[in-house]
């Protein structure tokens, strides 16, 4: 039996972990970043207890290039519109030809993968790939004119 009622009030709302992890790991690694510094997690310049010693015959330290650099000027922004526009022709369809996956075309995949849903058959790419210029990349029929 399906389930088609209209979505409640508590079916749109998201905790804050949901959004990081529906938000892609750009928006997520920098709402951590906002929320370390805050906390005083994250030094603004190198301090001697996080800098790289050269060497114990120097006795000099070298400041850590990883660390967090101070901004060149103060932060403005006070919202951010995050845009993840899902879309446009596959890697595998234009410039990256996978023969294994036209060998296996239509048949289930051979290997178990932990997926969210079902894995369905593997699906080859319906165009054709011709090696083009010098160096021979191959190159699908979508972009013939440009190869």
């Amino acid at each position: 039996m399906s389930d088609h009622r209209r979505p409640g009030a508590e079916d749109l709302t998201l905790t804050r972990r949901e959004l990081l992890c529906r938000s892609g790991m750009g928006m997520g690694a920098l709402a951590l970043g906002g929320l370390m510094s805050e906390a005083g997690l994250l030094a603004a310049e190198a301090t001697p207890d996080r800098s790289l010693p050269l060497g114990p015959s120097t006795g000099r330290i070298a400041i850590n290039p990883l660390l967090p650099k101070a901004a060149p000027l103060p932060a403005k922004a006070k919202r951010v519109v995050h845009l993840f526009m899902n879309g446009g022709p596959s890697h595998v369809d234009t410039f990256d030809p996978k023969p294994a996956l036209a060998k296996y075309h239509g048949k289930p995949v051979p290997i178990s993968l932990p997926t969210e849903r079902k894995t369905g058959a593997a699906l080859g790419s319906p165009f054709r790939f011709r090696k083009y210029g010098q160096s021979g990349i191959e190159v699908s029929d979508l972009f013939a004119h440009t190869a």
